[in-house]
């Protein structure tokens, strides 16, 4: 028992191992792309964010520069602008509060 619980510890740690190592060449690859976003002209970035599917621009807008993106969202359709403002407030805000809204209606 005491060996095969050795072996399931091994096991975990290098698991997390592996999951660190993932989330870490994830980050990497958005920071890629959030590069080559920051280095576009923002008119040219927000015809392109205009059209993003949100689960690919939601990630690189929160990860460019304060003031690249906001940049590229003045120079994108303003409805656009706004339904990434809004998501982007939900996805920093789930962030915090992993729970999410139910979890602060149970405090209340």
């Amino acid at each position: 028992l005491a060996g095969r619980l050795g072996e399931l510890t091994a096991l975990r740690q290098r698991l997390e191992a592996l999951e660190a190592e993932r989330k870490a060449h994830d980050e990497a690859n958005w920071r890629g792309l959030v590069k080559l976003y920051e280095a576009m002209k923002p008119r040219d970035a927000a015809v392109i964010f205009n059209d993003l599917d949100l689960p690919v621009l939601l990630p690189v807008v929160d990860r460019m520069k304060e003031a690249k993106a906001a940049q590229v969202l003045a120079a994108m359709q303003p409805e656009r602008a706004r339904q990434v403002t809004a998501e982007l407030a939900q996805l920093r805000t789930r962030a915090v509060t992993p729970a999410g809204p139910a979890a602060l209606e149970e405090k209340r």
